[in-house]
């Protein structure tokens, strides 16, 4: 500031104010401005060992900027966001009105061209002025020594910590003489360093302009909304008379008007008087009243202010920033352009003068944006209901959309806004503050790609039954056995169940059936495989192994399944999630983004194993309802938590992936029992779909984004594994077990039950024999208890009455003798003459029993031989 005053207390300060000045202006005019002249004098020559021992240099470095942020529109950089620490835009010489440049020197530092840094006429002034007056006045300070103690400032706002910058910026501001001292020599080197028009220019970039506005670029653009080369007479000394006390004439508010208006006036006097305006200029320029001319630029700052995906902007500048934590999963790749250690991206990114390049695709942004404000309104005020977007390109991970029903705004008073949130439900906790959320039967698609990487496939067959009871000796868990619980019954969530193809177990999502394969599969292997997709806790913790995993318990970022998603879509190559793509920095210079970091996870075949069956569920199963509908070929799963607080739908093509989430940002209200109040649809069975369709629909219409045929599956990877169940009866159950152990099913001893057979036989299996059954299921074997056995006894020649006694005698049941009937002769009618059981063979108590017997001698009518009534008695 050009006029601050300081009162130095008592007698002391006040002279030790005039000897100061007074010693320091004749020193400086001997000792620095005509050097060769002697100096006599003990206070002459110590002022100059102090002087001589002060620093010279200091440099015109960058100074803190603006950061912008970009996204793509058909193929073109957009800007989105603007984010600064300072806001300052610096600019070149030729952006700088001339109004501007006059203004200035006339105002602060008329004899600016003619001095050397330090005007020394002025100082003696000061001094003449301080012994009249009894003050310390900075009123000498040019415009070299004011960028001097801006330069200063600035670097000690640098500083790491809070405490070093407000130690260093009061050394660098307070009113002392060897602050003044220090500043007059650095003044001075600077002017032997730089030309007038570097060093002009660089207090114009900057000088503060009120608030937290710097340099007359921003500050042009801030209260009069042009640019620093586009402003009038008027506006130019306007913005310059801020300079002299900025608190107090700046122009945020029309109170400070006339104190700006007073030193406006007194500026563009000086200016005429210096002859740099005309008196028509003057006159015109005095008359005009600020508030004709103050257009106040809304606030540009910070990721709430975002023109577009403000979510996108807010995860690149906590990227960027954000400190890691050992051992911490999910971890995006770093923006190495702006330093090797957090706090050196930090410092860069507060530093500023950054453009950075994001891949955010804004058609598919606004797309999926304006989709969620319908399908799932940020107003609802039944319960917390939160949605999110997110797509990725299959291949390089770039997100193309970051979406979520919620405004982001980081602003404290936006907390008490439902319709607002600072939380970034898409990401990480480290990114966003979310901690992610039940992915329910997304799950299945990991389970289903360590099924096919162990060698089964996907015509295998499992029981899908409903409901199904498990212990914990079904489950393998050998990296954390403690997690499987002792027991729990399990319900599909649908109607559908039975004996099936795993194809068919994730077109319909069975639950079962998936149980039923995890408990032939790793848990910890299950696991591997997610994580080798990239599936990790929201936390950034190991996911967890419990038999509920599979059906998906572990919560997750919706940007992490988005991610696992385009894995299946690019042929098992998993992309870490990238948005940076590049950055260009404060020079100019083109720098790298996020490196691509991928790994195969699955082979292609595996992958295409499990695009097969994802087809399947988007073309006839639970993911129909979000089929776009086109020709392309896509993929997809449905998922729902338990209680269905949580639903999903992921989807890829071989291009683009994305995944919708709908859900409670707290509690657990059932979205299946809401309907939304726009659209007067479920909230589970139709927002997710319409927001999925929404983006895939858009993207297959790029080329850049329309995808192709997934690979074909191989045989290995179609043709399960089955077999069929044998015939075991009258076998032992030992011979019964050995047999279904060779075909690779599991031998189950379904006890004994009642049956003719031999105690200890084998009578029944379930499934029965000659039913094909996946390998590896389970075959349950009943045996006989014995207590229905008995021997067909010895009735040949018997007559019919006889025979009956004899049968009745052995347990047979009466009801179930049956007879045939043959030509007799008078010597044998009404004898037995065969039966069936033959006489002394095994037989059940309950197995039907016929005896052939001679009839009449001569046919009936009708050619049989039945014996006239009362001939053949029972």
């Amino acid at each position: 500031m050009s006029a601050q005053k300081v009162k130095p207390s008592g007698v002391l300060g006040g002279l030790a104010g005039i000897l100061g000045f007074s010693v320091l202006a004749g020193v400086l005019v001997a000792a620095m401005v005509t050097p060769a002249l002697a100096v006599t004098g003990n206070t002459a020559k110590s002022s100059i060992g102090v002087f001589e021992n002060l620093p010279d240099f200091i440099q015109l470095g960058a100074q803190a900027q603006q950061n912008q942020f970009y996204a793509n529109r058909d193929g073109q950089p957009e800007l989105i966001a603007t984010t600064f620490k300072q806001n300052r835009q610096e600019i070149t010489w030729d952006q700088v009105s001339p109004f501007l440049k006059d203004a200035v020197v006339d105002g602060e530092d008329r004899r600016f061209y003619q001095h050397g840094g330090v005007d020394v006429s002025s100082i003696a002034r000061a001094a003449i002025g301080n012994a009249s007056s009894g003050q310390i006045q900075s009123g000498s300070s040019t415009l070299d020594m004011q960028l001097v103690k801006n330069i200063l400032v600035q670097e000690a706002l640098g500083l790491p910590t809070v405490k070093e910058q407000n130690a260093a910026i009061a050394a660098a501001t307070k009113t002392s003489l060897d602050r003044k001292l220090k500043e007059m020599k650095l003044a001075i080197g600077l002017d032997k360093r730089y030309t007038k028009k570097e060093i002009l220019l660089a207090y114009l970039n900057i000088v503060g302009m009120g608030s937290n506005t710097y340099g007359v670029e921003s500050a042009a653009r801030q209260y009069f909304s042009v640019s620093a080369k586009d402003v009038t007479l008027a506006q130019a000394a306007s913005l310059i008379a801020i300079v002299q006390q900025p608190n107090l004439q700046k122009l945020s508010d029309p109170k400070y008007y006339p104190a700006n208006k007073i030193r406006r006036d007194q500026i563009l006097a000086a200016m005429l008087q210096l002859k740099h305006i005309t008196q028509q200029q003057y006159d015109e320029a005095v008359a005009t009243p600020i508030e004709s001319y103050v257009k106040i630029s809304p606030p540009i700052s910070g990721c709430r202010n975002a023109a577009h995906a403000k979510l996108a902007c807010d995860y690149v500048s906590k990227l960027i920033t954000a400190s890691t934590t050992p051992g911490t999963l999910g971890l995006p790749p770093m923006v190495l352009s702006l330093g090797a250690t957090a706090s050196e991206r930090r410092a860069n990114f507060d530093r500023g003068g950054y453009k950075i390049y994001t891949s955010i695709d804004l058609n598919l942004q606004d797309a999926a944006q304006a989709a969620l404000d319908v399908q799932a309104p940020a107003n609802e005020s039944r319960f917390q209901l939160g949605a999110t977007a997110n797509t990725v390109e299959v291949g390089t991970g770039r997100i193309l959309v970051m979406a979520q029903n919620k405004v982001f705004d980081d602003a404290p008073e936006a907390a008490t806004d439902p319709t607002r949130t600072a939380v970034n439900f898409s990401t990480d906790y480290p990114y966003g503050g979310s901690t992610g959320f039940e992915t329910g039967s997304t799950y299945k698609v990991f389970d289903l790609a360590n099924w096919l990487q162990n060698g089964r496939g996907l015509n295998d067959l499992v029981d899908g039954h409903s409901p199904q009871t498990y212990v914990a000796s079904d489950f393998t868990a050998p990296c954390d056995p403690s997690q499987i619980p002792t027991t729990f019954k399990l319900k599909n969530d649908s109607g559908a169940g039975g004996i099936m193809t795993v194809r068919q177990a994730l077109i319909g999502s069975v639950n079962n059936a998936f149980m039923r394969m995890a408990t032939k599969q790793d848990l910890c292997s299950i696991r591997d495989t997610a994580a080798s997709m990239g599936a990790h806790l929201a936390t950034g913790k190991e996911l967890k192994v419990n038999p509920n995993t599979i059906l998906g318990a572990n919560p997750q970022a919706p940007l992490t399944i988005a991610g696992a998603a385009a894995t299946v879509g690019g042929a098992g190559l998993h992309c870490d999630p990238i948005i940076v793509d590049k950055v260009v920095d404060p020079d100019g210079k083109e720098l790298p983004g996020q490196i691509k970091t991928c790994n195969q996870a699955l082979t292609a075949d595996v992958a295409a194993g499990v695009a097969n069956a994802m087809v399947g569920s988007m073309t006839g199963g639970t993911s129909r309802p979000g089929n776009p509908n086109d020709k392309t070929p896509i993929g997809g799963k449905t998922g729902t938590s338990d209680v269905a607080d949580h639903v999903w739908i992921m989807g890829t093509t071989t291009k683009v992936a994305t995944a919708v989430w709908t859900g409670n940002i707290l509690g657990h209200q059932s979205l299946r029992k809401l309907s939304n109040p726009i659209t007067k649809q479920n909230y589970a069975s139709n927002a997710r779909f319409n927001v999925f369709k929404t983006i895939m629909k858009l993207a297959d219409a790029n080329p850049a984004y329309k995808g192709g045929a997934f690979g074909v599956p191989s045989a290995a990877i179609m043709g399960g594994s089955s077999a069929i169940v044998p015939g075991l009866t009258g076998q032992t159950a030992a011979q019964a077990k050995a047999l279904l152990e060779s075909l690779q099913f599991v031998y189950v001893d379904g006890g004994p039950v009642p049956s003719g057979l031999p105690a200890g036989r084998v009578v029944s299996t379930d499934p029965a024999a000659g039913t094909k059954t996946p390998t590896g299921a389970s075959v349950t074997v009943f045996t006989s208890d014995g207590s229905l056995a008995t021997v067909m006894p010895d009735v040949i020649t018997k007559t019919r009455q006889q025979a009956n006694a004899a049968i009745v005698a052995s347990g047979f049941n009466p009801g179930n003798v049956t007879y045939t009937w043959i030509q007799g002769t008078p010597a044998n009618v009404c004898t037995v003459q065969a039966s069936n059981p033959s006489a002394g063979s095994a037989a059940t108590k309950t197995d039907p029993v016929t005896l052939t017997v001679f009839g009449a001698v001569s046919p009936d009518g009708s050619g049989h031989y039945d014996p006239p009534p009362g001939l053949c008695p029972q």
